[in-house]
């Protein structure tokens, strides 16, 4: 029993820490700069599937950002910026 409870406890920490360093890592962290990279190469994107999933990622970025949620935001900015590459 106390084997299990030492294994969440691990697990907990790393569920809680991982995303945060995967969005450091992956996009340079979320930052206004960053954002402002990514709604620009949005604005120049052509209309389409791809443009709405972008613009609905940064949105999200955003008010993850405002949250004070920099995982989350940096996790949403990486995945915006991947669909305006066409990924």
């Amino acid at each position: 029993m106390k084997t299990l409870l030492g294994v969440m406890a691990i697990a907990a920490v790393t569920f809680a820490v991982a995303p945060a360093q995967a969005a450091k890592h992956a996009v340079g962290g979320c930052s206004g700069a960053n954002l402002e990279k990514t709604e620009t190469a949005i604005e120049n994107m052509p209309d389409g599937d791809s443009k709405m999933v972008a613009n609905k990622e940064i949105t999200a970025a955003q008010d993850a950002l405002l949250n004070g949620k920099m995982g989350v935001c940096g996790a949403h900015l990486n995945k915006a910026m991947q669909a305006t590459m066409g990924k």
